[in-house]
């Protein structure tokens, strides 16, 4: 996996069209949501909003980000890592896990310890030391969701 590139994009703003515009083909998410949420992550001394890139190359093979609320309703569970997605056809090699790392190491680094996600998968974040905390209500959904948990020691 040398060959692929971990990216903040605080470092890559150039990136961020592309990222917002990747991004939304992948969750729907209106665009300029992503622009906005990007953009604001790009200012100094900002921690959150964070967003978070693996590129082969100059492609763009998986992404997430880290805002302060993946739109839940239990605000005080912040903040979260968001919009986890790797290209069908880089799966499987653990680049997932490998951006999940790499985001919590700077969010540490940056004095944010614990982090949050929401998902519907039972067993895949646990590889990457997530532990299954509640269930949480998403905005919109017909089922409560699994909200998981992440200490950085």
């Amino acid at each position: 996996m040398s060959e692929y590139q971990l990216i903040k994009l605080n470092d890559r703003p150039g990136l961020k069209n592309r990222a917002a515009e990747w991004f939304h083909s992948k969750w729907g998410i209106p665009l300029e949501a992503y622009r906005e949420s990007m953009e604001e992550s790009l200012w100094d001394g900002m921690v959150v909003p964070a967003w978070y890139l693996c590129m082969d190359g100059d492609r763009i093979v998986s992404g997430l980000g880290v805002i302060d609320n993946d739109f839940h309703d239990r605000k005080d569970l912040s903040p979260n890592i968001c919009a986890v997605y790797t290209e069908e056809d880089y799966r499987g090699q653990g680049i997932a896990g490998m951006l999940l790392t790499f985001a919590c190491a700077d969010m540490k680094a940056r004095g944010i310890d614990t982090l949050y996600l929401v998902t519907d998968h039972t067993d895949f974040y646990e590889r990457y030391g997530w532990e299954y905390l509640c269930k949480v209500q998403q905005y919109g959904a017909p089922r409560p969701s699994r909200m998981y948990v992440h200490e950085s020691k």
